[in-house]
C-alpha cells in the first residue's frame, strides 16, 4: 500500500470512529433518559416549530434518527441545537469533540490578550447579570433548554479570566466564573451529565480559589458533595460537605451557613447518619435569618428562607422514612413562591410521594408521583425521573 493510500485509509477509518462515537453517545443519551425514538422525534418537531426552524416530517425524522444512532449518517448542523436542547447535553457529549480551526498561534494569542484588555468593571457587571438571567431562566425553563447558553457563557468567562493577566481584572472575573460554573454544574447534575457536572464544579472551585472567595469555594464543594451522593460515594460526600463548612468559616453570612447545614443534612441522610442529620437540620434552623427574605444581594446563588428550609427539611426526612416529613412538605407546597423552580417543585412532589409511600398511603403516593413526573418532564430533570423510577418499584 503506497503512502497516499495509507493516508486515505487513515482518514476514512478516523471518520468511522468519529461517527461510531457520536452514534453511541447519542443513543446512550436517549436510553439514559428512558426515551423512545418517537418521544425524541416529538421533541425535535416541537422545539423546531418553537424556534422557527424547519424540520423534516416525523416519518423522515424516524429514518434520520435511526441513521444517526447507528452511525450511518452524521448529524447536520440544523439538528444539533435541537438535540442539545432535547437532552440538555453539549456537542462534545452528544457528537464528540468539535474540530478547531487552524490559525497562527502567535496571532491567536495576541488577539485573545487584546480582547481581554477591553474588560472593565462594566463588562464584569454585565457578565454577572447574564449569570443571574440564566439562573432565573433555569427556574422556569429547566436545564436542558439552556445548555447552549450556559456553554457559551462559561466559554466567555473562562476566556476572559485566562487571558486577563492583571489581578484587578482577573479576580472579579473569577468570582463570576465560580458562580456561573457552579450553576452549570448543578444543571448538568440535574440532566444526568455526571462527568460534566463534576468538571464544572472543579472549574468553580478553581475560580473561587483564584479570587479568594471562601463562600463561593464552599458553595461549589457542597454542591459537588451531592454529585458524590448520586454515585453512592456517601462517606466521601459527608467528608467533602463538612470540609465545605470548614472552608466557609464561622464568619460566613448566616443565610449561607444555614444553606451549608441543610446541605450537610441531605448528605448525612443519604449516608444513613440519621441523628447527625437531625442535628444539622436543627443547626440550619437556628442560624437562618428570620423573615420572608430569601436572597442576599451579594449571594444570588443562595435562595433560602423559612419556607424553603421547611421544604428541604421535608425532603431530608422523607429520605430517611420519617413520617413527620409529610407535615413539612405539605406546608412547603402551600407556600410555593416565584423563586421556586419547576425542578424544585418536582422534587417536592417526589418527596411527598416517598413520604406517603412510607406510610403505605399508596393512592396519595401515586398522585404526587404523577405530578412529580409531569413537572420533571417539563424541566427535563433526569435526576428527579431517576428518583421516581426507584419509587415506582415500591408502589
Amino acid at each position: 500500500m503506497d503512502s497516499c493510500a495509507v493516508e486515505a485509509f487513515a482518514v476514512a477509518a478516523g471518520d468511522v470512529v468519529v461517527l461510531e462515537l457520536a452514534s453511541t453517545q447519542l443513543k446512550a443519551a436517549r436510553l439514559t433518559r428512558s426515551m423512545t425514538q418517537s418521544q425524541v422525534i416529538h421533541e425535535l418537531v416541537r422545539r423546531g416549530h418553537a424556534a422557527g426552524v424547519s424540520v423534516a416530517s416525523p416519518a423522515s425524522l424516524k429514518t434520520l434518527l435511526s441513521m444517526w444512532e447507528n452511525g450511518r449518517r452524521g448529524v447536520s448542523d440544523e439538528y444539533r441545537p435541537l438535540l442539545r436542547a432535547v437532552f440538555g447535553m453539549t456537542d462534545e457529549e452528544l457528537f464528540g469533540t468539535a474540530e478547531r480551526e487552524n490559525s497562527s498561534e502567535y496571532d491567536e494569542l495576541a488577539q485573545r490578550i487584546a480582547a481581554a484588555k477591553t474588560i472593565d468593571a462594566t463588562a464584569i457587571d454585565t457578565l454577572a447579570q447574564q449569570t443571574n438571567l440564566l439562573r432565573n431562566m433555569d427556574r422556569s425553563l429547566g436545564a436542558p433548554a439552556l445548555v447552549d447558553q450556559m456553554t457559551s457563557h462559561l466559554s466567555t468567562l473562562e476566556e476572559a479570566m485566562s487571558h486577563s493577566f492583571l489581578p484587578r481584572i482577573r479576580e472579579p472575573v473569577a468570582a463570576v466564573l465560580a458562580d456561573a460554573a457552579a450553576l452549570a454544574g448543578w444543571q448538568a447534575l440535574d440532566v444526568g451529565a455526571m462527568d460534566r457536572a463534576w468538571c464544572h464544579h472543579e472549574t468553580a472551585r478553581r475560580a473561587a480559589l483564584e479570587c479568594g472567595n471562601k463562600t463561593l469555594l464552599a458553595h461549589a464543594m457542597a454542591q459537588q458533595a451531592l454529585a458524590l451522593v448520586d454515585i453512592e460515594e456517601h462517606v466521601s460526600a459527608v467528608e467533602l460537605v463538612q470540609q465545605a463548612r470548614a472552608a466557609a468559616g464561622s464568619g460566613a453570612p448566616q443565610r449561607f451557613l444555614a444553606w451549608l447545614w441543610a446541605s450537610e443534612a441531605e448528605v448525612l441522610a443519604a449516608a444513613g447518619e440519621i441523628d447527625s442529620c437531625r442535628r444539622a437540620l436543627d443547626n440550619a434552623s437556628q442560624v437562618l435569618p428570620a423573615g420572608p427574605e430569601a436572597v442576599e444581594q451579594d449571594m444570588p446563588y443562595i435562595v433560602l428562607n423559612d419556607s424553603h428550609l421547611a421544604r428541604w427539611r421535608g425532603n431530608v426526612l422523607a429520605r430517611v422514612g420519617d413520617e413527620s416529613a409529610i407535615e413539612d412538605l405539605h406546608e412547603a407546597l402551600s407556600t410555593l413562591d416565584k423563586m421556586t423552580s419547576t425542578r424544585a417543585e418536582a422534587s417536592l412532589h417526589c418527596d411527598l410521594a416517598y413520604a406517603h409511600s412510607s406510610r403505605s398511603e399508596t393512592d396519595e403516593a401515586r398522585r404526587h408521583a404523577g405530578e412529580a413526573r409531569r413537572l420533571a418532564n417539563r424541566a427535563g430533570s433526569v435526576r428527579q425521573r431517576r428518583r421516581l423510577s426507584l419509587l415506582s418499584r415500591r408502589l
